[in-house]
């Protein structure tokens, strides 16, 4: 059972429209979700499922035709994009497929970037740490254009964490790399994730990538038919109740 006051993310009666030669086309029907702090959560289904449609009305980078989304107390469903953008900036972080790097930039210019657009202190320094955890301290000053795909997807991490977001959405993190280097990027962004707390939802055609979270919610036909805790939550429930039988037995022993 969810805490009120743990839900950062509650969306209610979600739905999303489109017309198209005089046709109404649902994209997205009778979507409800709740996300605490600190949550995993994957959203996968087949192409043309809604996933990502869900995922940017989620993040605030597209309204609803009806229904309500909440997100860090803010109601993004009755905002403007002006109002969206600044709850982005403040709170949000993401990481998408295309890398999406400024290619006139060097790989630190792209991680501060965020950081001085929101006039956050200490930006150089922090890249620079930033770029340290993702292996990329020797490539400060390359452009993107001289660097692999796998390295270009490192900078967009690291830039997605740079202003310590409450929440960070991915869409396909890995969908462009080979499975050597998506693996190397999962470990990454999970190792990250778990170091700054934030609360993590990703789209994903990826099992494996899926199955690190602790929640998996299915999408089909532009509705949720199946939200379940995965075998890593499980496990990680079992770990906990562990741990706590263990010092009870030492307690009692002592």
């Amino acid at each position: 059972m969810k805490l009120e006051s743990d839900i950062i993310l509650k969306v209610s009666d979600l739905a999303k429209s489109v017309t198209l030669e005089n046709h109404i086309l649902d994209l997205l029907s009778d979507i409800n979700l709740a996300v605490s702090a600190g949550e995993t959560l994957a959203i996968v289904g087949a192409s043309g499922s809604g996933k990502t449609t869900l995922l940017s009305l989620l993040a605030g980078l597209d309204l609803p035709s009806s229904g309500r989304i909440e997100l860090m107390g803010n109601t993004l469903h009755n905002m403007d994009e002006e109002a969206r953008s600044a709850v982005r900036a403040k709170h949000v972080g993401f990481i998408f497929q295309q890398f999406l790097l400024v290619n006139s930039l060097t790989a630190l210019e792209n991680v501060m970037l965020p950081a001085e657009l929101a006039n956050l202190p200490n930006a150089e320094q922090r890249a620079k740490e930033l770029l340290a955890q993702v292996d990329l301290a020797d490539r400060v000053n390359h452009f993107p254009s001289q660097m692999s795909g796998g390295e270009q997807q490192r900078v967009a991490i690291a830039r997605a964490f740079i202003t310590q977001p409450e929440i960070l959405f991915a869409d396909e993190p890995t969908g462009n790399l080979d499975s050597k280097t998506g693996l190397h990027i999962t470990e990454l962004l999970f190792d990250l994730n778990k170091q700054n707390g934030t609360t993590l939802i990703l789209v994903t055609h990826d099992e494996k990538l899926a199955n690190r979270c602790h929640r998996k919610v299915i999408v089909d036909s532009g509705r949720i038919v199946e939200d379940t805790l995965t075998e890593r939550a499980n496990n990680s429930a079992t770990d906990a109740v562990t741990a706590i039988d263990e010092n009870v037995k030492r307690t009692v022993n002592e």
